[in-house]
């Protein structure tokens, strides 16, 4: 019992020292990101109602939810996702403003995932919502956006995948599948297995131009030529169509703001969000099984809570960034700053008048008692693990 108290659950951890510092600094400098686009920022609670989450928004599955009763046996969950929350929070605060809003957050949340997947059941997001703007511009603005702040972070080789909802849903209308078929083949593509796909629509009569459609889940395409030709196959097929052509739109509009080398599409992209109802954008990079970025639109999801507004937006993974950072070798700089006042107890007055003085100037100073135990080379020791750029004492005459 004893060694159980010093043990954190399976699935989250303690973050402490340099890698807490560090990781506020990274928080800070993509904050700095967002608010250069005109984003403010928006808290909400840590945790809901559970119909906040529930089957009809098409979140995360109940049974990966971490579920708990209030006094009145309401049932509450810990946010798994907090696009849902801060649309709740949207329709809510927002219900009559009929110009564009756009938001940003940072928190904490919670998947109660299967403990051999070896994930974090913990995990920091700070993600943007642009809500009230359905237009391609604003689709370009979120990708745009979310390039500078993997910039920011200090990466320098990154891809995100954009792909576009209707173009699997699309698919699945056309070649008449069935919900479980449908599950299936999702499954298959959040697996990467393109091979199973494969064996799977082999079984299914359909016209040779959705086949073909069929063969480009799982590719990633660069060039204009490449959509043109999933234009042409798709001219029979309006939904699949009207996802290709939104893609091109993007692409055009994306040239403007010179990321093209971050971009590619990837036309069989599926998400385990049904909310998303067009583009949706994953965003890898070295280091990372896992996405550092996910997100998309999502132009009905505010409908649930009663007001109708388009809206597109994406989170950033905090922790799944870090060990990416971590894994490139690029670091992220901690500031000297600060001084170390180590005082002599007869010394104890000046020290804190010193102190004070300081902290009127706007610097930090941390006060430390001198012991027998610890040589001067131990307080310059640790003023260094500290970060501080100064040690001053005070000694006994």
């Amino acid at each position: 019992m004893k060694n159980r108290l010093l043990h954190t659950p399976e699935g989250v951890r303690d973050i402490y020292n340099s890698e807490c510092k560090k990781k506020q600094l990274l928080q800070d400098k993509l904050k700095q990101a967002m608010e250069s686009y005109g984003y403010q920022i928006i808290q909400t609670p840590t945790f809901e109602f559970f119909d906040i989450f529930g089957k009809e928004i098409g979140t995360t599955p109940s049974k990966e939810l971490y579920k708990f009763f209030d006094r009145e046996g309401n049932t509450l969950v810990l946010r798994p996702d907090i696009t849902p929350s801060v649309a709740r929070a949207v329709a809510m605060y927002y219900s009559e403003e009929d110009m564009p809003v756009r938001l940003y957050y940072m928190g904490n949340t919670f998947i109660n995932n299967s403990s051999y997947q070896g994930r974090l059941k913990e995990n920091t997001q700070l993600g943007a919502e642009f809500i009230g703007d359905n237009s391609v511009d604003a689709d370009a603005e979120m990708i745009s956006m979310a390039v500078e702040c993997l910039l920011a972070a200090g990466l320098k080789e990154f891809q995100l995948s954009v792909g576009h909802s209707d173009f699997f849903t699309g698919l699945m209308e056309a070649a008449g599948f069935d919900e479980d078929g449908e599950e299936e083949l999702r499954e298959l593509i959040a697996n990467k297995n393109y091979f199973g796909v494969e064996e799977v629509v082999a079984k299914w009569e359909m016209e040779e131009n959705l086949r073909e459609l069929f063969r480009m889940l799982g590719g990633f395409y660069f060039s204009a030529d490449e959509m043109a030709k999933a234009r042409t196959l798709a001219v029979n097929y309006p939904k699949i169509l009207s996802a290709i052509v939104r893609l091109e739109e993007l692409n055009k509009v994306l040239e403007a703001y010179g990321i093209s080398k971050y971009i590619s599409y990837e036309l069989g992209m599926v998400s385990s969000y049904q909310y998303y109802t067009g583009i949706l954008l994953t965003g890898y990079t070295f280091g990372s099984g896992e996405p550092i970025i996910k997100g998309g639109r999502y132009d009905k999801l505010l409908s649930y809570f009663g007001k109708n507004a388009p809206s597109v937006g994406f989170a950033i993974v905090i922790d799944q960034l870090m060990a990416a950072l971590v894994r490139q070798k690029i670091e992220i700089p901690v500031p000297k700053e600060g001084i170390l006042i180590v005082y002599a107890r007869k010394c104890f007055k000046e020290a804190v008048l010193q102190a004070a003085a300081l902290r009127k100037e706007g610097k930090t100073a941390e006060l430390l008692g001198m012991d027998s135990y610890h040589t001067k080379k131990d307080y310059e020791a640790y003023a260094k693990r500290n970060y501080r750029s100064k040690v001053i004492f005070l000694e006994e005459d």
